[in-house]
């Protein structure tokens, strides 16, 4: 439930940039990313995709009593995770950063932690594995959706200014929110695996 909660800023920002984008109506703010359009598109319609079927696949009653909706869905947040870390990596490479590098290396590292995170969780099922899958599953949600911390942080800042914040410490803040969301996806995690080692134990 935390998790989908932080979801909910990127996810909404998402799907308003998907009409956007198209009809060229986007904010000035965002102008520089239609540099690279195919690869700014296919970030924000795999980041709606993968923030909305994310929750489904961590419900316990989806995975009990509709399988077969739990294999579509995570099939579904698998690709749109894949598509959403490589077209990040793609925009990183392709627009001109105005942020310091110390945000450009942390989103690039995010992306490629997206990418194994999903990597790691598709070997997991595939060796029959599901609490592993599972613990994968959360921290690739975790890693892709971290803009969900930021932006509960920066869109207040925003409304009241008019202007997203900049500059080192801002990108402190930036990067700190996003290790947030990644730590609260790891305390999920360790949640997770307390049951089976009381039962080993």
């Amino acid at each position: 439930l935390l998790l989908a909660f932080a979801s909910a800023i990127p996810v909404l920002s998402a799907l308003v940039q998907v009409a956007q984008i198209p009809t060229g109506t986007y904010p000035a703010d965002s102008a520089r990313l239609a540099v690279a359009p195919i690869a700014w598109f296919a970030h924000v319609l795999a980041g709606a995709a993968f923030g909305i079927t994310g929750p489904v696949q961590f419900v316990r009653a989806v995975r009990n009593r509709f399988g077969a909706l739990h294999r579509v869905s995570g099939r579904i947040f698998v690709l749109s995770g894949a598509i959403l870390g490589l077209s990040g990596l793609a925009l990183l490479a392709q627009v001109t950063s105005v942020r310091t590098p110390l945000a450009d290396i942390a989103r690039g590292l995010f992306g490629l932690g997206l990418l194994i995170a999903l990597a790691l969780a598709i070997a997991a099922i595939r060796d029959r594995d599901v609490l592993r899958h599972r613990t994968w599953m959360i921290r690739a949600y975790a890693t892709g959706m971290g803009l969900g911390v930021v932006g509960l942080v920066f869109f207040p800042i925003y409304i009241v200014t008019g202007q997203p914040p900049m500059g080192l410490t801002s990108d402190i803040l930036f990067v700190g929110s996003w290790v947030l969301t990644i730590v609260i996806g790891e305390v999920v995690v360790r949640s997770l695996s307390r049951p089976a080692q009381r039962i080993a134990a």
